[in-house]
């Protein structure tokens, strides 16, 4: 039984464990950094331990001072969210030789999915289908090289084993820049991740970023459906839908079981989701995220299922609630990520919020910790909230998450709504199924 758990993040995701663990009776540690001792779940968390300054370094990936926040408040688990360590093996290695339950799976399943060239291994033995490749990490033999591009044919993409977030990564349209491509990944590789492995894959032209969310308990496995995640600048996801728009259920369910082998053949514990490039009816897995996503919010929409809760169950040593019969997808839900930042230039925008009112309406749900007074800090990513929108029919979403974008007021500091708004009467986006540079393009950034 998990009695009290020390969530150790901050923000919208901070504030939406803290409001599972009040439904299911647990108590709270919010832990912070003395920038953000204001924040909405610090106020209302059980207890709060400051664990540092504003730099992450510092603080919300300070191991040592989250370990002994939590031994100093007796608490029982950590929630690590997403971003910070949620990922970091080390991290969970360290919370369970510590005493404590780490809600996420075990330190080798995050290793093995962490490096991209085993993950590709692993999903390749389960069957899962991968984009053509080097099969391995690349030498530095340039004849070897050469040879491996010609024959998954122009244009490829270079790619870091240890990137993430769009980093370490180049596409190469011809042989003349290979070398020079390769030699700046893995220098680029290096500085970003301190491993400088990389590898080589077919670059797709035109295909969507679709996800498969899954819940497993180490031992069983179910897919809870897709994400279309398309709507991406600079590799950076701006807007999430669910289910994806012109897939059918016969496709959902057949990558999707190939999924949840993968997940069973790996003894894959909590929350996790497969992401795969979609191009001409066919998937190609590109990486797993073994945490719960931003934008997992759309699927609990969609699904009814509390995926926080799943979670912390299955952490608890709870089989796996849900069968495969359990899960229906009904009707269609978009998460718009509200950031602080210029609406046509990014940059980022902190400062104080001086007016903040939240829409409501049939269908509507908001994900955030701003409230007006509050101070945006200038230390972290500048998101401050997602907005969801849900109906009957995609159409429907679509409607309300345009009506719910015109009442949302966010006064003292930019923010990109307006740039939703604009997205929500793009006659391309309203079609449905826009590939992963659509957006790039409307903006002209590239």
């Amino acid at each position: 039984m998990i009695e009290k758990i020390l969530i150790a993040n901050r923000g919208e995701i901070a504030l939406r464990i803290l409001r599972a663990c009040r439904e299911m009776g647990i108590q709270t540690v919010a832990v912070h950094s003395t920038a953000d001792h204001n924040l909405k779940h610090v106020l209302l968390a059980d207890e709060a331990v400051c664990i540092g300054p504003p730099a992450v370094p510092e603080s919300y990936t300070n191991i040592p001072a989250i370990i002994s926040a939590a031994e100093v408040t007796n608490a029982t688990a950590i929630h690590p969210g997403y971003g910070f360590l949620a990922e970091n093996a080390d991290f969970a290695e360290r919370v369970e030789q510590s005493g404590f339950i780490f809600i996420g799976p075990t330190a080798d399943t995050i290793r093995l999915m962490g490096d991209k060239l085993s993950a590709i291994e692993a999903m390749k033995e389960a069957g899962v289908p991968c984009v053509p490749g080097s099969d391995g990490p690349l030498g530095n033999d340039p004849k070897v090289n050469r040879k491996l591009a010609r024959d998954i044919g122009y244009p490829v993409i270079i790619k870091a084993s240890g990137g993430g977030g769009g980093k370490g990564m180049r596409v190469v349209r011809d042989e003349d820049s290979l070398l020079n491509a390769i030699a700046m990944t893995r220098m680029e590789a290096k500085n970003a991740f301190n491993n400088d492995v990389v590898y080589m894959e077919k670059f797709l032209e035109n295909p969507r970023h679709v996800e498969i969310q899954v819940l497993s308990d180490g031992n069983r496995a179910v897919h809870l459906g897709e994400r279309d995640c398309s709507m991406q600048r600079r590799h950076q996801k701006v807007l999430e839908e669910s289910p994806a728009p012109g897939i059918a259920e016969k496709t959902r369910n057949k990558i999707g079981k190939l999924c949840v082998k993968a997940c069973e053949k790996i003894h894959y514990r909590g929350a996790g989701t497969f992401e795969f490039l979609y191009e001409n009816g066919e998937f190609y897995f590109i990486e797993m995220n073994t945490r719960l996503q931003v934008e997992h919010p759309v699927t609990e929409m969609v699904t009814g299922i509390d995926l926080v809760r799943e979670q912390i169950n299955i952490a608890a040593g709870l089989p796996l609630s849900l069968k495969k019969e359990d899960i229906q997808i009904r009707g269609h839900a978009i998460e718009c990520r509200i950031n602080a930042e210029h609406p046509e230039t990014f940059m980022p925008s902190p400062g104080t919020v001086t007016d903040y009112h939240v829409p409501g309406g049939l269908g509507i749900r908001v994900d955030s910790h701003v409230y007006s007074g509050y101070t945006v800090p200038p230390y972290y990513d500048s998101m401050i909230g997602k907005l969801i929108a849900y109906g009957a029919t995609r159409e429907i979403a679509i409607a309300r998450m345009r009506n719910a974008l015109m009442e949302m007021v966010v006064e003292g500091i930019e923010s990109n709504i307006p740039l939703h708004r604009t997205l929500m009467d793009d006659p391309e986006f309203c079609k449905g199924g826009a590939n992963i540079h659509y957006l790039e393009k409307k903006l002209g950034l590239s």
